[in-house]
């Protein structure tokens, strides 16, 4: 049955990965949660994690480009292998789609690419979607999967994207320095000087961190979209949210034109835990 809604799905390194090994229970957790909202929805996933594990059978300087390349050509097959043995529990069919940023410069190759993606979900297929860093020079890369992710939402006209962090929400001030720090429940514009700070991720397999995050909200708010920001430890923010229609914990940028209340309050820093 053809579902009428699309949602896109990205998770980070810090959730995916612990001790340099695949966490297979909060993987397992995500498979759960995708197998059963994909009775109500089309989904597409983009995932972190190949690096990291990679570096668990080759531990070469991911510092040096040569040694990044190497360690995820190696990680890639144990991350999907991985993907796979979890997948199968419910009979969900896997695709591997690995990108860059040049697939969204030309509109031949995003036409390509968006076709494929129709293909496989006409089909029943989950595509699961990552950055190509083994072949390609640092030019084409996004060099973090959370602008990748917002380029596929735009590309598959997707509803919403959602990123899995190893934070609760985006917060006014720094929770690890504030105790009466609060999230930011909804937002609808992002300050330039917020966007324009330093990147600060919180795991060494990381390549983000929240300023990539706002950097993927404000490139789909501007473009009529939608984004949610919520934790990959515990699920049921996510849950609430898609099942029940319940915005309880993270935070959703949308569009100003489609939040009819004041908009919320200007943070005095981007922040992360």
């Amino acid at each position: 049955m053809k579902k009428t809604k699309r949602l896109v799905f990205k998770v980070g390194s810090a959730v995916l990965t612990e001790n340099n090994q695949i966490a297979k229970k909060r993987m397992l957790n995500l498979v759960k949660l995708i197998a059963r909202l994909r009775e109500k929805y089309d989904i597409v996933l983009v995932t972190s994690g190949a690096v990291a594990a990679g570096y668990s059978a080759l531990k070469l300087d991911r510092a040096k480009q040569i040694g990044k390349k190497a360690i995820a050509a190696a990680g890639q097959p144990i991350l999907m292998s991985s993907y796979k043995r979890k997948f199968d529990i419910f009979d969900i069919d896997t695709a591997q789609i690995l990108l860059t940023e040049d697939d969204f410069d030309s509109r031949k190759r995003t036409k390509m690419f968006q076709e494929i993606i129709d293909a496989h979900l006409e089909n029943d297929i989950l595509p699961i979607i990552n950055e190509n860093d083994i072949t390609s020079t640092p030019e084409q890369l996004f060099g973090d999967n959370d602008q990748l992710s917002a380029h596929v939402a735009h590309a598959t006209n997707a509803e919403l994207l959602v990123i899995f962090s190893d934070i609760d929400g985006y917060y006014d001030k720094n929770p690890s320095e504030f105790d009466d720090a609060k999230i930011i429940k909804i937002m609808t514009e992002i300050p330039k000087e917020t966007l324009a700070e330093e990147c600060s991720p919180n795991n060494v397999f990381a390549t983000g961190g929240i300023v990539t995050k706002l950097k993927a909200a404000d490139f789909l708010m501007k473009r009529g979209r939608k984004m949610f920001l919520c934790n990959g430890f515990d699920l049921s923010a996510v849950q609430s949210l898609l099942f029940e229609g319940k915005h309880t914990l993270g935070t959703i940028f949308m569009p100003k034109d489609e939040h009819d209340e004041v908009p919320a309050p200007k943070p005095k820093k981007a922040v992360s835990k």
